[in-house]
């Protein structure tokens, strides 16, 4: 019998093949999403130097119940273009992490976006 691969194994493999056409520089690093069960994470990323530059994400407010929901993904979003703004930083590539671009990813790109990061 076959068995099917995880869901993981398959978002690593579209992430990889994400990977191949995307590169952060130190004009316009990389946005990169992490998304957990639990909590999300984001960092902004210079590929060429192999720094990351801004992070930001819900596991390190302590006193937040969630971060695995929409509204702590927006948070987020709004954080990461402040300190990123604050670094000098407004243009990103976007990278998704191989998960579809729907629900907390989208929302923390949207907040992102309104904070003033252009992609």
């Amino acid at each position: 019998m076959l068995s099917r691969p995880g869901k993981n194994a398959t978002r690593q493999r579209v992430h990889d093949r994400i990977r191949k056409k995307l590169q952060g520089t130190a004009e316009r690093p990389r946005l990169n999403v992490y998304r957990s069960l639990n909590h999300i994470y984001v960092q902004v990323v210079d590929d060429l130097n192999g720094k990351t530059l801004v992070s930001a994400s819900t596991a390190e407010s302590e006193g937040k119940k969630s971060g695995g929901n929409v509204a702590a993904a927006k948070e987020i979003g709004k954080a990461i273009a402040e300190r990123a703004k604050a670094k000098g930083i407004t243009k990103v590539v976007f990278d998704r992490g191989g998960y579809i671009y729907h629900g907390r990813v989208k929302a923390l790109a949207d907040a992102a976006r309104e904070g003033g990061l252009k992609f």
